[in-house]
């Protein structure tokens, strides 16, 4: 806790703001976007990479969290305040840091997979820094939260990389990682609701059973998606740019209006069970994006914008001649 109240005395209205937006970049959102970013456009085996170390990562965390039952910094200290604008993501027990887990597994996994590239792996290790620092400026983690996510995300990714390493591992091993993903999921379920609940705070568990159903939902999904793409035949990832930003643009745009469309009817649908409705919508938001939404790239791989060929084709013509 000295180390928080050095922090806190550290504040200022800009840094609090800034903090506050760089802690964003450790959501759920961030890692969605980014998966299936690489997953559509880019490297289908690194958009696997990236989404599995994010999921195993947050099965791990979810999982200690109840297990170790450590308040919150506020909880510990009742002197001590937090950046108010990040209590109401703090939701759950401390122990380890959340965010601070996601960030790691997707921007390392990127780092290791892509690290032909030094500029993604100087980013990558620029946005960690900066994200797990924003946790405990923010007061909403400890040193030991923060670090501990560290060791574990880190751990995942060099467990899981020789499995994205080659084709021939890929295909060899991704079945057996995705099966011990959905029984890690449901290990999680039946710990978080058999659980004996004397002395775990409502909240904290609410949380946790909320993150528990959103994961095997997603991987639930992932399974599906793995298999039926034997079925349904691989996707090309290339097309010209402005392909990519419409595959972009539309399949995130159609992932979240599953998200948030179909809460209230599939709420009704599982007589007003918010859990199960919550596994089945996380399912069906993997299963679009995953094998459904692929299904349209051949079509859109087709679209031409003749102005945007020619202005780029006359670009590359004059970068040319400038060399």
């Amino acid at each position: 806790m000295n180390f928080l109240r050095f922090l806190e005395s550290l504040r200022t209205p800009f840094l609090d703001g800034f903090f506050s937006l760089i802690t964003e970049i450790g959501g759920e959102t961030v890692l969605l976007v980014l998966g299936f970013a690489f997953f559509w456009c880019i490297d289908k085996k690194q958009g696997y990479f990236t989404l599995l170390c994010g999921l195993f990562g947050t099965v791990v965390n979810q999982g200690l969290k109840l297990v170790c039952r450590v308040p919150r910094p506020w909880v510990l200290d009742p002197e001590f305040t937090i950046v108010e604008s990040a209590r109401e993501a703090a939701t759950g027990y401390s122990f380890p840091s959340g965010h601070t887990q996601n960030v790691t597994g997707t921007f390392g996994s990127l780092a290791v997979g892509q690290r032909k590239h030094r500029w993604v792996w100087i980013t990558s290790v620029v946005i960690i820094v900066l994200v797990a620092f924003s946790r405990m400026y923010l007061g909403v983690h400890t040193p030991a939260d923060v670090l501990t996510s560290l060791a574990i995300a880190l751990g995942l990714i060099l467990l899981l990389r020789p499995v994205f390493a080659s084709d021939e591992n890929f295909k060899r091993y991704m079945p057996y990682i995705v099966v011990i993903g959905y029984v890690l999921t449901v290990a999680l379920l039946l710990y978080v609701f058999l659980l004996n609940t004397e002395g775990v705070d409502a909240e904290n568990l609410a949380s946790a059973r909320k993150n528990a159903c959103t994961l095997h939902g997603a991987v639930m999904g992932l399974v599906a998606v793995f298999f039926l793409e034997k079925l349904l035949g691989a996707f090309d990832t290339r097309a010209k740019w402005y392909v990519q930003v419409i595959k972009m643009v539309g399949g995130f745009a159609i992932v979240l209006l599953i998200k948030e469309l179909l809460r209230a009817p599939l709420n009704f649908i599982c007589f007003g069970n918010e859990y199960v409705g919550r596994v089945i919508r996380y399912f069906l938001m993997v299963v679009f994006a995953g094998a459904i939404w692929p299904l349209s790239f051949q079509h859109l791989n087709k679209i031409r914008i003749p102005a945007l060929d020619r202005l780029f084709a006359k670009k590359a013509e004059t970068e040319d001649i400038g060399e």
